[in-house]
């Protein structure tokens, strides 16, 4: 099988694709996607970390300046929004950004938010088991993780319906080449985001309430506070990055799990496997596979010169397969240890939520396996088209 993220068979099962890059061409260029593709561990390891590429380039210099086209102006409202968020920021932006929505977001605040999680997996799964089953995406990992940040943030629970819908429309720019119907869909999910949160900014910053949202419109260090552009940004960024990568996360662990029944037996059996389960279900079959990053200067890697201004896919999901560094990486053992994935990335652009994806995420499991340890698989997934957010249409179940 060769390299092709449009193809359904490469996006339902990657895999054999990528061992044979790492064997024969673990740096080469992809001329439909115009991107070097880089699938060893250690090339995707190093560049995570080295500053000679970035999120961005517009921080030094206009896409002319880099030999890209200029974008549409039709979508201004959307890189408006996305670039006023860190993910899409370089130092020193996104460094004192970072700093300072770590000063609201902080470890204790997630794990505070321990106990809501699990009663609200506990009354997602209750409501499934109830049932005999359903989709299991639909119906737990979805309302899951939207409703964690949605209280996190402060979002009225009236409100809460249009979280979603907008962060799959905005999330539709990340695939690779859109369609222009995907672009102005997601042009218009930006606006109407944008304008909903800047309209609860100026609440909470009159009415601070105890969440998050109240936390950021008040965090200052040294004199300095976040924008309400970059307040938007944030908020948004939590939502999609959270939102859509656990969900299928969920999913994808679910679908590993009944494909390896050996392994599912384990966990039913000894659930405090539960939390190292969840490092290993991120490994073996990553939500997020492929990360893009620009080259800032010109760069050599395995031995293959390439230049500034060209686009690198670093493939996460190859990276966490590569028998250089995982003993027996297509196996999937839930007890697996030491498990040093990059599914939450490295350096600078480290995922800031991965904590909070990590509880999400064995709270989910452990109510699905207090309440319906018997689940089975009642139907055959299918995946999504996308491949850079990897994840199944619907995942159906039955106790």
């Amino acid at each position: 099988m060769a390299y092709d993220p449009w193809a359904p068979e490469f996006v339902a099962n990657p895999y054999p694709a990528f061992e044979r890059l790492r064997e024969e061409s673990p740096v080469f260029y992809h001329e439909p996607t115009r991107q070097w593709v880089i699938s060893r561990y250690a090339d995707v390891d190093a560049l995570l970390r080295d500053r000679r590429l970035g999120r961005t380039y517009l921080h030094i210099a206009s896409h002319e300046e880099f030999g890209q086209e200029p974008e549409a102006d039709f979508l201004k409202p959307f890189w408006d929004l996305i670039r006023a968020g860190m993910l899409d920021m370089e130092p020193p932006t996104h460094t004192r950004l970072r700093r300072l929505v770590s000063k609201a977001f902080t470890s204790r605040m997630v794990e505070d938010l321990r106990p809501t999680i699990r009663r609200l997996a506990g009354e997602l799964v209750a409501a499934l088991a109830d049932k005999g089953g359903g989709d299991l995406l639909a119906e737990v990992a979805e309302p899951l993780p939207v409703n964690v940040i949605a209280e996190m943030l402060g979002v009225p629970v009236e409100d809460r319906h249009l979280l979603r819908p907008w962060s799959a429309d905005i999330c539709g720019m990340y695939e690779l080449n859109p369609p222009e119907d995907v672009q102005h869909t997601a042009v218009r999910a930006a606006a109407e985001f944008s304008d909903y949160l800047r309209d609860l900014i100026r609440n909470r910053r009159t009415e601070p309430r105890d969440d998050l949202i109240s936390a950021l419109a008040h965090v200052v260090d040294d004199g300095d506070r976040l924008t309400e552009d970059e307040l938007i940004g944030t908020c948004v960024l939590l939502l999609n990055a959270g939102h859509e990568a656990t969900v299928n996360s969920t999913g994808n662990g679910w679908w590993s799990l009944f494909r390896n029944p050996g392994e599912l037996d384990r966990l039913r059996a000894d659930p405090s496997l539960v939390p190292t389960a969840v490092e290993e279900l991120l490994r073996y079959d990553t939500s997020s596979p492929m990360f893009e990053r620009w080259v800032l200067e010109d760069i050599t890697i395995g031995g293959v010169d390439i230049p500034r201004g060209s686009e690198v896919a670093l493939q996460f999901a190859s990276a966490n397969r590569d028998p250089e560094v995982f003993a027996d990486p297509d196996r999937l053992d839930l007890s697996r240890t030491p498990n040093p994935h990059i599914t939450f990335g490295l350096g600078i652009h480290y995922c800031l939520g991965a904590p909070l994806g990590r509880i999400e995420l064995a709270e989910s499991y452990g109510a699905l396996l207090r309440r319906v340890p018997d689940l089975r698989l009642s139907a055959e997934p299918k995946w999504k088209p996308g491949f850079v957010l990897r994840g199944l249409q619907a995942l159906y179940v039955e106790s």
